[in-house]
Order: structure tokens, then C-alpha cells, then sequence
């Protein structure tokens, strides 16, 4: 039998929105390895366990030390928040894994940013919609722009991931004058800070004030369509079940 190794994706990483997959897949895991902000959320969680902490750029030590792990028997879980597929560490581990032929990985699904955050919001990807990182440490600006424009052309709800960090302050500021190209200044944007963790809030505003919007890494923005609007306080864009 092969040895397993599960990437596992935790959520937001309250355990309100974990998975019973996730919450499962964690405990019979010997070893928990992650970034120290997420070990951090399970270690209350999980006491018992060992976990293995690093920090950011450090992802791919991560996946080769969670593989040298389970090829020596241990059951080991590689943990990234929202869903692990999804800007996490299950397509970097396949990668790696094809030097451990006795090694089987398991995908655990999770609830992403979009998802949690959007729910936050009300129901601003009741349609089709668009999610790009606006981090540039591993894709191009240039590259990122060009997608930016593209769904906006389209006219697709966008949620954006790695909006602003210290040493990107100007991106979101950036994506939005990308955005003002193609999309009028009143679309209806919204901002969900802190998912299912301590601090937990939203805002709603439009893509001009968006621009000039401080926020963080702790935040996930999203730019509506045009069918998109306010409800009662909540950002909404209709799927069109009125026309059916």
C-alpha cells in the first residue's frame, strides 16, 4: 500500500467552516505542516499533534519535507487555508511527488475566500465571475493586468485575492485603474476582512472609492457586474431566474 499524504484545506480556519473531510483527514494526520498562520488557528484544535511551522516563501521546504515524512510511514497533512487547490500547496505537491512513486496524496477540499467571503457579503457570485491574486511574487504584473482587463471586458464579477502587503501597497490601487477602463465608477464593490477570525467585518462601496481603500491580506475584495446591486444592505448580482 502506498503511504499518504493529504492536502488538506482548512478555510477561513475557524472550525465552524471546516469540513468534516478536513476536520477528519487532521486527525488522523501524525504530523500537521503549514504556514505559521494557519498551524497557528489548528493548534488549539489539536493539541495532541505535532505540527511543522514555516514562513512565506518557504512552500516548497514545506512540500519536500511533508514527502520525505510520509515516505517514511508517517501520515502527514500539508494544511492551506480556503481550499488547497485553489492558491494552495496541492499542485505544488503533486509536482514534488512524482520523485516518491509510494506516495498517494488525497485532496481535501475547503471552503475558499470567495466562498466565505462572499456569503459575508450577501451573493455578489450569483453569476459567473472571475478570481485572480493580485500578488505578483510568482505571476507577472504584466500578466495580471492582462487579466484584469480581460474580465472586466467581460463584464464578470472579479474577486481578488492578495489585494495589498507591505511591500505591494499600490496594487489594488493599480487593479482598480485597470478596472475604471472597462467598468463604470459606481460598480458596486465589497470588501470582507478577517473571514470567520477575530475582527471579522465588511464594507460596501463603489470601484472609485475602492481605489482609495486601504486594506490588507487579511482582506478579499469584490468588484460586481453590471447586474450587480445592493439589497437590503447586501451585494448581489442576480442570476436572472426573473427572466425564466
Amino acid at each position: 500500500m502506498k503511504n499518504k499524504l493529504y492536502a488538506v484545506g482548512i478555510g477561513p480556519g475557524n472550525e465552524r467552516n471546516m469540513t468534516r473531510a478536513c476536520r477528519d483527514a487532521l486527525q488522523d494526520a501524525d504530523i500537521i505542516i503549514g504556514y505559521a498562520t494557519y498551524t497557528a488557528l489548528l493548534t488549539p484544535l489539536y493539541p495532541e499533534k505535532t505540527f511543522l511551522s514555516s514562513g512565506m516563501r518557504q512552500e516548497r521546504a514545506r512540500c519536500e519535507e511533508a514527502l520525505r515524512l510520509a515516505a517514511s510511514g508517517k501520515r502527514v497533512a500539508v494544511v492551506s487555508g480556503g481550499d488547497a487547490g485553489v492558491y494552495g500547496m496541492a499542485g505544488l505537491l503533486f509536482e514534488l511527488a512524482r520523485a516518491y512513486a509510494d506516495i498517494e496524496i488525497a485532496i481535501i477540499p475547503g471552503v475558499t475566500a470567495a466562498n466565505s467571503g462572499a456569503a459575508l457579503l450577501g451573493a455578489p457570485l450569483g453569476h459567473d465571475f472571475a478570481v485572480i491574486s493580485l500578488s505578483d511574487l510568482l505571476t507577472p504584473w504584466e500578466i495580471i493586468a492582462r487579466r484584469l482587463t480581460a474580465a472586466a471586458q467581460a463584464d464578470f464579477a472579479i474577486c481578488l485575492y492578495n489585494p495589498m502587503s507591505h511591500n505591494r501597497r499600490d496594487k489594488l490601487q493599480k487593479a482598480c485603474d485597470i478596472l475604471l477602463r472597462h467598468k463604470p465608477g459606481g460598480t458596486l464593490c465589497g470588501i470582507a476582512k478577517n473571514i470567520g477570525r477575530e475582527g471579522e467585518e465588511t464594507r460596501l462601496c463603489s470601484l472609485v472609492e475602492l481605489r482609495d481603500t486601504r486594506v490588507d491580506m487579511t482582506s478579499t475584495v469584490f468588484i460586481g457586474s453590471a447586474d450587480t446591486i445592493e439589497m437590503d444592505g447586501n451585494m448581489v448580482t442576480p442570476r436572472g431566474y426573473r427572466h425564466v
